[in-house]
């Protein structure tokens, strides 16, 4: 095989490829929200947004593997379907300068999609942007080393400023029905990189890694992550209560329902949840879902 050949092929399984249906769901529902108010957007406009985003995440999966593969984490780490990294550096190490320039070519791509859509959408979109190239550049060091901003910047990346700043470029605008809806991903994105963080707290640990799990132990973040959860009923039910949406969003309950049964397993199994990929899958699953059941909610179901 050629170098070229490993180089490609490393590059895509760094770029994680099976988890970024993330993003469109976000996009998605940051559609939703800017169709409620107004039914006609640019389609153009939400062309770029979708690949802003998806360069977005492809950016901090292959910085994130490069940095893991440089600290030795992925030489301790044991991989699971949902954790531990993709494994394709340990395998392929000449192809690690091609993932760093990957990581660093989207995240210019990135910045470059996001001037564009602010000079289309207006300047309000710019802090977004940064704040989210910020996000994407630090997210492995430092932001990984400080526990409680490691555990709301998944969400605030791919929930708040992902949904906000696609309405924004959507509508020109924000309002309650977006601010609430972006706290749903918010919470529940944060509880996905939470749990998947548990099977690798060991590892963690040894190359000074310091997210919630590692310095307030395995009980405090299983406590975290039910609390993160249950604000996900309770914005649902305020959101009805203020008519921003109607009854019919409690429909998002039922993808939802399954962090309840990551949550058992993370009290049950702890670190040892990477033995039960099952558990960690609905987590994912209803951390895809539920924004979807919203935003058709939201753009078939209006108030």
């Amino acid at each position: 095989m050629t170098s070229s050949v490993v180089s490609a092929r490393a590059l895509v399984q760094s770029s994680r490829v099976p988890f970024l249906l993330l993003p469109p769901m976000c996009v998605l529902l940051g559609l939703a929200t800017a169709w409620h108010g107004s039914p006609q957007p640019d389609a153009q406009v939400l062309a770029w947004v979708l690949v802003g985003a998806l360069l977005a995440h492809i950016s901090v999966n292959l910085l994130n593997e490069y940095l893991d593969f440089r600290s030795g984490l992925d030489l301790l780490t044991q991989r699971t379907p949902f954790s531990g990294g993709s494994g394709s550096l340990p395998e392929q190490p000449n192809a690690a300068r091609v993932v760093l320039w990957g990581g660093v070519v989207t995240l210019l791509a990135t910045a470059a999609v996001g001037l564009y859509l602010t000079f289309l959408s207006g300047w309000w979109l710019l802090p977004i942007g940064v704040l989210g190239l910020l996000l994407v550049a630090f997210y492995t060091q430092p932001i990984n080393r400080m526990p409680w901003l490691c555990l709301i910047s998944p969400g605030l990346g791919f929930g708040v400023l992902m949904v906000l700043g696609t309405h924004y470029a959507l509508a020109a605008s924000v309002n309650a029905l977006v601010i609430v809806a972006s706290l749903v991903p918010f919470f529940m994105v944060n509880n996905l990189l939470l749990l998947n963080q548990f099977p690798d707290v060991r590892a963690d640990e040894q190359v000074g890694r310091r997210h919630l799990a590692i310095a307030s132990g395995m009980a405090v973040a299983t406590r975290v992550y039910l609390v993160m959860t249950l604000c996900v009923p309770a914005l649902l039910l305020l959101g009805i209560a203020f008519n921003v949406w109607s009854v019919w969003i409690l429909l998002a309950l039922l993808p939802w329902s399954l962090t309840l049964i990551s949550w058992r397993a993370a009290q049950q199994w702890g670190e040892d949840i990477g033995q039960h990929p099952q558990a960690m899958a609905m987590n994912v699953m209803a951390t895809l879902l539920t924004p979807l059941v919203m935003a058709l909610v939201i753009m078939l179901l209006p108030s």
